[in-house]
């Protein structure tokens, strides 16, 4: 569908605005525990299963707050969230910094993972809405930024501590986090002339949308209405268990690399691996899940990272233990990316955020323990044995893998499926 070059270029403003926000959210996401996890063990005199609990603060909040910002976005509008969720994650790094206990980084990561919500989902709103013709690549461009961001400030965050110390390193992301999110809030406008989406000033692209979400006659589906169908909860299912098997490697890929024997630069390259293809499959998935099938694409990506774990603790060299975590990292981009627009097909772009919302609180409340928590968890009762963490959570991948396929459009407008 063509559209005007002065929208195209308002609505590749909107993406770049978007992006700019979700940077350092991102990298404070998925890089800045990975990185500092054996930092903090040594600092605050505790052992792995202690600093896995901070992803699982980070996730609550996420499970919390995900589906109260898909609503919150809708009455004040998506640039203002994001805004505010710029100014958290920033005023939380600032905590860090002073940290006197592994307690304050557990408070920083729910404030964190808080945070992440304001930015990551009204981005998501608000790129699907320039471009509903391209939900899997407009979602998938602001997923990637989210995910490979990690990819490219985590050897830095390592040499950083090296060369300024841990509180100035801190503190300087915080400013950075600052500037450069509310630049791209300022950028991160949606179709309507007041910046909300939905806005009647934008009638073509809410005609177009209407053309593209056919699941009822006359719209989206409710957030009750979708409780009510199956697809919700396989996605529900696939968000706990690739969730955790996913957002576990943040954590579990340094401290494997040092459990090999490399030094921690080196160790740190296994994250690096993680996070680079975490971050290129979010682009990579969300354009082929518009040509192939979201599904398939998800399914596909689940099974190759499920064996990856599987391998990973016969792996020997660096570059091989690198190449599987790279396996997992871009399955678990293709769960962030696919499925905001599977989403859509199946309930609509109207509620999209209190749904997503809703379907994210199973990785905010049950991936964290399952994942992060419990493997350590393992790990301090295994003396590092990693063999029966990763082989778990290779399972929980493959079980992903046959959920996905059963997320599918409803078929009735009310009463479930």
């Amino acid at each position: 569908m063509k559209q005007p070059m002065s929208r195209n270029r308002e609505g590749i403003l909107a993406v770049f605005g978007c992006c700019l926000a979700v940077f350092w959210p991102g990298v404070l996401t998925f890089g800045l525990p990975g990185v500092m996890a054996p930092l903090w063990q040594t600092m605050f005199d505790v052992g792995r299963a202690a600093t896995g609990m901070a992803v699982f603060f980070m996730l609550a909040a996420v499970g919390v707050f995900m589906f109260l910002v898909g609503r919150w976005q809708e009455r004040y509008g998506m640039r203002r969230m994001i805004a505010l969720g710029v100014i958290l994650t920033a005023l939380g790094t600032v905590f860090v910094a002073f940290a006197q206990s592994i307690a304050m980084i557990y408070a920083w990561a729910f404030l964190n993972g808080i945070a992440s919500c304001f930015v990551y989902i009204p981005a998501l709103t608000t790129v699907q809405y320039w471009f509903p013709w391209r939900k899997g690549l407009a979602s998938g461009v602001v997923s990637m930024v989210f995910g490979i961001s990690a990819a490219i400030m985590s050897p830095l965050l390592g040499t950083m501590l090296k060369s300024q110390g841990y509180q100035m390193t801190i503190l300087t992301i915080a400013i950075l986090t600052l500037a450069v999110g509310l630049i791209g809030a300022l950028f991160s406008r949606a179709p309507g002339s007041n910046g909300t989406a939905g806005t009647k000033s934008d009638e073509s692209i809410k005609s177009h949308l209407a053309s593209e979400t056919p699941i009822v006659e006359n719209g989206s589906l409710s957030v009750q209405e979708s409780l009510h169908t199956r697809s919700f909860w396989f996605l529900w299912i696939t968000w706990t268990l690739a969730g955790a098997a996913g957002v576990s490697m943040t954590l579990l890929s340094t401290a494997y690399g040092l459990y090999k024997g490399f030094a921690l630069e080196s160790a740190i390259l296994i994250l690096t691996a993680f996070n680079l293809t975490n971050g290129l499959s979010r682009l990579v998935s969300g354009y082929f899940s518009d040509k192939v099938g979201r599904n398939r694409i998800m399914s596909l990506t689940f099974l190759a990272a499920g064996f990856a774990y599987f391998i990973l603790p016969f792996a020997n060299g660096l570059a091989a233990c690198a190449l599987l975590a790279a396996v997992v990292g871009f399955a678990f981009g293709t769960l962030f990316s696919v499925s905001a627009p599977l989403v859509v097909d199946c309930f609509g772009l109207k509620h999209f955020g209190a749904i997503f919302g809703l379907s994210f609180a199973a990785y905010g409340f049950i991936a964290g323990p399952l994942g992060p928590a419990l493997s350590g968890y393992l790990l301090d009762k295994t003396g590092g044995n990693f063999l029966p963490v990763f082989l778990y959570l290779g399972i929980f991948f493959v079980i992903s893998s046959l959920c996905i396929r059963f997320v599918v459009k409803p078929r009735l407008r009310r009463g479930g499926e």
